[in-house]
């Protein structure tokens, strides 16, 4: 059995052994182990059945430990970090030959973020290492924003989850990068773009890369249900063409009828776009339990957090 707790110096024993610890942050539960032991590293990719040509993310607790992982620190790095830390912001940055490539995929940058959630925080500031942390889930599988979602996908073969409440975010961090010293999105993610823009200026996207990513959550087929997902933009067209279906429904905007299908959940009757993120995951989780044929999501305005949680769906639905 996997022990769920909000034990931090069981926690950190865990770790000081390079065993693995599912950890809370904003966005989702992170698995965590000792950049520095391979050991470790290697059983996050065992436990996750995840290639290793996919980089991690190194979590740290201090903008101090930037430069025991990295050999610069771009002044427009440095901008972001202060605007956005302690939160959903990783940085891609060059790095210094004590990370492993074991966790950069031999990359000569590495990932770094400092997540907002005091847990955790406190938990890194009692280690003498970092963390790397990918979404505790197995590969492609629907990220974790619950101690449950993590004890469910990995009960008996993690040891413990430091239990931090739901996440507050509830979609991965935005990772930005730098070619010719010029801001480069990798990932969209809890920051938008528009937000990064507002910062830095101009930045140009590239969040797809199928082989040799320079970052997580790159690859086309990702964040997926076990029950085939459509992400489309009339829901009554699409549902109208599958009468014979026990359908779910993910929408954000309140539909005057029921479409009469099997299960219907709203990310927002708002229009609220961060109360959508937040949903997001644990709404296909929910879904996902339902024996259901399929589950239709119906597309966000293409906009702000709208443009991340679009992404996470069309990866769903690969």
């Amino acid at each position: 059995m996997t022990l769920v707790s909000k034990d931090i110096l069981k926690a950190a024993e865990i770790l000081s052994r390079n065993e693995l610890v599912a950890i809370p942050t904003e966005t989702v539960y992170g698995l965590a182990a000792n950049i520095y032991s391979d050991t470790a590293i290697k059983k996050i990719f065992e436990l996750k059945k995840r290639p290793f040509f996919n980089p991690l993310i190194v979590h740290i607790h201090s903008m101090e430990q930037v430069m025991e992982l990295a050999v610069d620190f771009p002044e427009k790095a440095q901008l972001l970090a202060k605007a956005f830390w302690p939160g959903s912001l990783t940085l891609i940055l060059k790095k210094q030959a004590a990370v492993p490539d074991l966790i950069t995929a031999g990359n000569d940058t590495v990932g770094i973020r400092m997540p907002q959630h005091d847990l955790t925080l406190e938990l890194l500031k009692s280690l003498p290492f970092p963390v790397a942390a990918p979404s505790a889930n197995p590969f492609t599988h629907i990220s974790p924003t619950s101690a449950q979602h993590v004890k469910n996908y990995f009960n008996g073969a993690l040891e413990m989850v430091l239990d931090g409440g739901d996440c507050k975010n509830g979609i991965e961090s935005t990772i930005v990068g730098f070619e010719n010293e010029e801001p480069v999105v990798y990932r969209l993610g809890s920051i938008s773009i528009e937000d990064i823009r507002a910062v830095v200026g101009n930045v140009t996207l590239k969040n797809n890369k199928e082989k040799a990513p320079n970052a997580p959550g790159m690859l086309e087929k990702h964040y997926a249900p076990r029950t085939k997902t459509y992400l489309v933009e009339n829901i009554a067209h699409f549902v109208a063409q599958h009468p014979d279906q026990k359908i779910g429904l993910l929408l954000h905007i309140k539909e005057p009828k029921d479409h009469g299908v099997e299960k219907t959940i709203y990310l927002t009757e708002t229009g609220d776009l961060k109360e959508a993120a937040s949903k997001l995951y644990s709404a296909m989780h929910e879904l996902d339990k339902w024996d259901l044929d399929m589950i239709v999501a119906q597309r966000l305005p293409d906009t702000g957090l709208g443009k991340s949680i679009n992404d996470r769906l069309e990866r769903a639905t690969k």
